[in-house]
């Protein structure tokens, strides 16, 4: 009996820190949803010029600009599109 509750309070244990770590925010006028491994998702909104922008995948905000999809070097692992922005600029 000890040994079924350790693993059904694991279970729950990890769980709750995967539920945790992917949980959302509100940014401006787009939600974002983090997905714990330096990406996530942004949800469609419309520009106030009246321009829909679909929902899209994102690398997370950091200090540099050479891991972003959109830079030489790097491909968008859900688009297969290469990157073609010069991040040293």
């Amino acid at each position: 009996m000890i040994i079924k509750t350790t693993i059904v309070f694991t279970l729950c244990l990890i769980s709750a820190t995967s539920f945790a770590r992917g949980g959302g925010f509100s940014s401006g006028h787009s939600s974002y949803h983090s997905s714990g491994t330096g990406e996530h998702y942004v949800s469609g909104y419309t520009r106030s010029n009246g321009t829909y922008v679909a929902g899209h995948h994102q690398t997370n905000p950091n200090q540099t600009k050479y891991d972003n999809w959109s830079s030489k070097g790097n491909v968008n692992p859900y688009t297969g599109k290469e990157g073609t922005i010069d991040p040293s600029r």
